[in-house]
């Protein structure tokens, strides 16, 4: 039965060969060295041996082009010279942006088709945070391993200093005493070719000297790892196969400053991006998408070693192997010699997909297509239009750093579009905080409240707190109306609730350990916010959909013409019952006394004044604190001023959240924006002006504290945390699946 399906994927295959090569044109492969030139061409015989001998006059061969380097590559494929090639991800990301070329197959590896960039160094040589002076070898720039992950890292960590004036290579150059980079441009300070050993010449074409091709013998990261410096940048490929002498000698580079051994480096790597892809002209996907079907093997159980059946029956002693390259002397020929398979694209396929965004956000970030006006700026996430005018007139504001306000309808939104490099930063509460660390974001300053926080050190790195408990917390509460007939927090099923939002640590994530309970993953109903829509009869919890009971209570937001409402149900402040101000709102009802709740979940920061500002802006008329009372866990009531001891739980503070390499940036906008300034009125933590509260930053603020290289984890604390993977670990939420998607997460560093 194997035989048979086997006969006929061979004869399938031929078919397919039949129709690709029915127009007479050869296939034109780019190549980069003789190596792959010798390759090549044994490639063009297999396929002439695979074909029965009727179809030779149908010119069923390959034909080989000799690239000088890899942008020869893209720049032959490109004017119909040449058709395809595969290259690193970093110089795929060219191919597409600069060059126009679309992706067709990306190389599969025993590990999935991303590779770890890791450092080798001779054992007990050095300290991946103290590389300045050293020498170093990168198997190209702008590839995955041995630039954009690395010089990521050394950035992210403050161990390399780019400023805004100068190119990335002349950072380099001043960090690095010598280098080998191929490929890093004739413009570039000549240290970054110093250690390179290719042939030079005025003659484009017998100049391998630092080129991106197989003449200069420290390209690629096999070059790299055979080089004469301190320290390789490269991927973990190259030193899989690793002799017994070079475990011996060298050893890896850890994160946290530590040293591994060379087969260690799933646990001891710089970060991960994704391997090699193939790439041709748009016009021309289809057909290199059959040929690249028709040249390997597929089968369900793949060998590691994967072998193309291009042969004819009686030959299969001569057979070709697609994905090696020791018949031909060399390494890594036309294919990484690591491939186990090509996955063969859609044609819809985007490059985002391919690369993922966190690692175009990393590109982006490190000028890969040239300078950038985004670089440049802080680009702020608001979420409502409330938000938009106090963050207009904070960039009005600015005298440093230029500020641009972008708008999205709800954090959620914004975790979105920070990850794909459209806005820079926001404010997020604990639980949107976790999904941002989930998503590969990172921490750049938490919010400090109340009297604790006393007067801010204003020199820069002095107040970094160790964790959450370092920080004055929040207190999630239950707030009731004291004449309302008697409510507890045993008597909540069945009554109309007011909550700040879908996701809010207080009035959702807190409030399950004392309503719904714990929830199974074999439940019907395995969604925290379902569990809520049957506990409740009716309520506001903005995020959840209009059309569900836990919206019936929302107001929206009245518009200018005709006093119809829109934003209904609004993640964002459009919706009046939004935030903590909103639950408040709520659970007053609008001033016609319709539309109101029973009992509103919030934060306790800024519930007097809160209370305070309804009740003199008319929404609340004749409302004071003395008319409310506090939900104790034990069944009583308390006044609202004992949020202390009548609480349902602490809440981490709020936390400013921005991609890894945009983390300095953001620190240094921050950092200036506390300082005092005689020439502005404008206030940072103050939202009422506005008709609203905690715009941008909670309105208890005190200041910004720098949390430096701290994580999400640190701040969120561990209490927080196991609730939050308990609850998603069943709850499905959107911002999770999206970012689970990116095939190679950006590594959160120390």
């Amino acid at each position: 039965m194997k035989v048979t399906a086997f006969l006929l994927l061979l004869l399938l295959m031929k078919m397919m060969m039949l129709v690709l090569l029915s127009t007479g044109k050869k296939f034109r492969w780019c190549t980069l060295s003789d190596g792959e030139q010798r390759k090549c061409s044994e490639l063009s015989r297999a396929l002439l041996a695979a074909l029965p001998p009727a179809t030779l006059h149908a010119l069923a061969r390959v034909a080989c082009i000799r690239a000088h380097n890899t942008y020869d590559c893209m720049e032959k494929i490109r004017a119909n010279k040449a058709d395809a090639a595969s290259l690193d991800a970093g110089d795929v990301y060219s191919a597409v942006r600069l060059y126009g070329l679309r992706v067709v197959a990306k190389e599969i590896y025993g590990e999935g088709h991303c590779v770890f960039a890791v450092a080798a160094a001779r054992r007990r040589s050095l300290d991946i945070h103290r590389l300045r002076g050293t020498r170093s070898c990168h198997g190209a720039a702008k590839w995955t391993s041995g630039w954009s992950i690395p010089l990521g890292f050394l950035l992210v960590t403050n161990n390399l200093l780019w400023g805004e004036d100068q190119p990335l290579s002349h950072a380099i150059g001043g960090y690095f005493n010598a280098s080998c980079i191929p490929g890093v441009g004739i413009t570039a300070p000549p240290q970054l070719c110093a250690l390179c050993q290719g042939q030079k010449s005025y003659f484009r074409d017998k100049n391998h000297f630092c080129e991106t091709g197989g003449g200069e013998p420290f390209f690629s990261s096999e070059g790299a790892f055979s080089g004469v410096a301190d320290v390789a940048f490269l991927d973990h490929l190259a030193v899989l196969n690793a002799t017994e002498s070079e475990r011996e000698e060298f050893e890896l580079l850890c994160p946290d400053g530590s040293t591994a051994s060379l087969t260690a480096y799933a646990t001891c790597n710089l970060g991960r991006g994704p391997g090699r892809a193939v790439v041709t002209r748009p016009n021309f996907q289809a057909v290199a998408r059959k040929f690249l079907t028709l040249i390997q093997f597929a089968s369900p159980a793949p060998p590691l070693s994967w072998v193309s059946p291009l042969w004819r029956e009686g030959q299969e002693k001569g057979r070709f192997a697609l994905f090696a390259s020791d018949p031909f002397r060399g390494k890594n020929l036309l294919f990484h010699d690591a491939t186990t398979r090509l996955q063969v694209l859609d044609e819809d396929a985007e490059i985002s997909c391919v690369l993922g965004l966190d690692y175009l956000a990393l590109l982006q970030g490190l000028g890969h297509e040239g300078s950038s006006l985004s670089n440049s700026l802080v680009r702020w996430c608001c979420i409502s239009d409330a938000e938009l005018r106090k963050c207009e007139e904070w960039a009005l504001s600015v005298r440093w750093d230029p500020l641009v306000c972008i708008q999205a309808d709800s954090m959620v939104g914004c975790i979105t579009m920070i990850k794909k490099n459209e806005a820079d930063a926001v404010t997020l509460d604990a639980t949107h905080a976790y999904f941002a660390e989930r998503c590969g974001l990172v921490p750049v300053a938490a919010e400090c409240y109340g009297e604790e926080c006393g007067p801010t050190q204003r020199e820069e790195g002095t107040e970094q707190p160790t964790n959450a408990t370092a920080l004055p917390p929040l207190y999630a509460i239950a707030v009731v109306k004291k004449a309302s007939k008697p409510i507890s927090i045993f008597s909540l099923r069945g009554k109309r609730s007011c909550h700040s939002h879908e996701y809010s640590p207080g009035g959702w994530l807190l409030l399950s350990q004392y309503t719904v309970g714990g929830l199974e993953n074999d439940s019907v109903h395995c969604s925290l916010t379902s569990a809520y829509q049957g506990f409740f009869w009716k309520g506001c919890m903005p995020g959840t959909g209009a059309g569900g009971n836990l919206c019936k209570v929302c107001l929206g937001q009245k518009e200018a013409e005709g006093g119809k409402t829109s934003s209904r149900c609004a993640a964002n402040h459009n919706e009046r019952y939004y935030g903590n101000l909103g639950a408040l709102r709520c659970l007053f009802g609008d001033p016609s006394g319709r539309s109101f709740g029973d009992v509103a979940f919030l934060e306790h920061h800024n519930l007097l004044q809160n209370i305070e500002y309804l009740e003199s802006s008319g929404w609340a008329a004749e409302w004071g604190p003395g008319h409310l009372e506090l939900l104790c866990p034990d069944g009583s009531r308390a006044p609202v001023t004992s949020w202390r001891a009548c609480h349902l739980g602490h809440i981490p503070p709020g936390v400013i959240a921005t991609r890894p390499m945009a983390a300095t940036k953001v620190h240094h906008f921050l950092a200036k924006a506390q300082e005092p300034s005689a020439s502005s009125a404008f206030q940072l933590f103050q939202s009422q002006r506005y008709g609203e509260s905690d715009l941008l930053f909670r309105d208890a603020t005190r200041h910004l504290i720098l949390t430096g290289h701290l994580g999400f984890k640190a701040l969120l604390g561990e209490p927080f945390l196991r609730l939050a993977e308990s609850v998603f670990g069943c709850t499905p939420a959107g911002i999770l699946d999206f970012c689970e998607q990116d095939p190679c997460r950006e590594p959160t560093w120390p």
